[in-house]
C-alpha cells in the first residue's frame, strides 16, 4: 500500500487550482453523505445495532484511513459516524426522501466537481487511479487542516512533490 504521503501527493497533482480546492471541499462531503444516505438501506438489526450497508463501507474505509494514518484515520472515523448516523436518519424517513435526498446530493456534488475540474483543466483523479474515490475525502480533511496550520509536514512533503497550490491570474486553467 502506498503511503500518506503518496497517495495525497497523487490526488494533489490534479487539485492544484485553488478555485477546484474550494468546489472539493463542499463536493466531496455532499458525494461522501449520497453514498452514505443510499447504503442505508436495507437495515439489518443485529440486537440493537443497526446494520447496513454503508457501516460495512464505512468501517472498511475507516480501516483504509488509519492504516495510512492514525491521526487522520481518527478524523475521517468521526466524519464518517457522523454521516453514518445521519444516513440512517435519511433512511427512517420516507423513501422518497431517501431517495431525493441521496440521489439529490450525488448529482449536485459532482456538478459541483465537474465545475472544479474545469477550472482546473484536468480531469478528476480517479479517472486513472480508482482509489482517488477514497482519497478525496481524506484530500479535503487534510486541506481543511492544512488551512488551521496543521500537519504542516504533510503540506510540506506533498507540495514538494506536487507543487504549490496556483496563485489565480485569469482564465479557467490559467
Amino acid at each position: 500500500m502506498r503511503s500518506l504521503t503518496d497517495q495525497l501527493t497523487q490526488y494533489a497533482q490534479y487539485h492544484r487550482d485553488p478555485r477546484n480546492i474550494q468546489t472539493h471541499l463542499v463536493g466531496v462531503p455532499m458525494i461522501m453523505l449520497a453514498v452514505v444516505i443510499l447504503l442505508s438501506r436495507p437495515v439489518l438489526l443485529l440486537g440493537a445495532m443497526p446494520l447496513t450497508p454503508a457501516f460495512a463501507v464505512g468501517l472498511a474505509a475507516c480501516v483504509f484511513y488509519f492504516l495510512l494514518d492514525l491521526r487522520y484515520g481518527f478524523c475521517m472515523a468521526l466524519v464518517i459516524a457522523a454521516m453514518l448516523v445521519a444516513g440512517q436518519w435519511c433512511a427512517a424517513q420516507t423513501t422518497a426522501f431517501w431517495l431525493t435526498s441521496g440521489i439529490g446530493l450525488f448529482v449536485v456534488g459532482w456538478v459541483i466537481q465537474f465545475v472544479g475540474h474545469y477550472f482546473e483543466g484536468r480531469k478528476p483523479a480517479f479517472v486513472d487511479d480508482v482509489i482517488g474515490l477514497a482519497i478525496g475525502p481524506l484530500f479535503v480533511l487534510a486541506e481543511v487542516g492544512f488551512a488551521l496550520g496543521l500537519r504542516n509536514e504533510v503540506r510540506q512533503a506533498v507540495e514538494e512533490c506536487a507543487g504549490p497550490v496556483r496563485r489565480r491570474v485569469g482564465g479557467p486553467a490559467s
